[in-house]
């Protein structure tokens, strides 16, 4: 596989992760709040957002460009992003998701502080939705 870079974007450069999440008709957005992640051959591949929330994190905006999936990225970007991170990490997903986050170290159904409880409600409420968590220990 080509070298791929792993890397925190600058927060100047956040156009250019939503730029990625356009080009690929992404509803996904960069969030200036957020550690900006991306992968990196030349051009982005992937990207994520590691937003701080209550005593933790939240990850959100996994998408990687279809061209590139199946080739291990979106763990490497996630193992990257989280690597230093000593708080819990919680995301939301599709339930087809649940396996491949699993496989990263997520727990399903986790404990979520009020705030993300919250959001999973409304989310879930226009499509199927479940909560993930990992309790890093560095």
């Amino acid at each position: 596989m080509p070298d791929i870079h792993y890397s925190q974007l600058d927060e100047s450069l956040w156009p250019l992760m939503n730029k990625f999440y356009r080009s690929h008709q992404s509803s996904m957005k960069a969030v200036r709040e957020a550690q900006l992640w991306v992968a990196r051959r030349g051009d982005i591949v992937a990207a994520l957002c590691l937003r701080p929330v209550a005593d933790g994190h939240w990850l959100t905006g996994l998408f990687v460009d279809p061209e590139w999936r199946k080739q291990g990225i979106a763990a490497q970007l996630i193992g990257a992003a989280i690597k230093d991170v000593s708080e819990p990490v919680w995301l939301f997903c599709h339930p087809d998701l649940r396996g491949f986050y699993e496989r990263r170290g997520f727990t399903f159904d986790p404990a979520l502080p009020q705030a993300m409880a919250e959001r999973l409600s409304r989310y879930a409420r226009s499509k199927p939705m479940i909560a993930m968590g990992l309790h890093p220990s560095i």
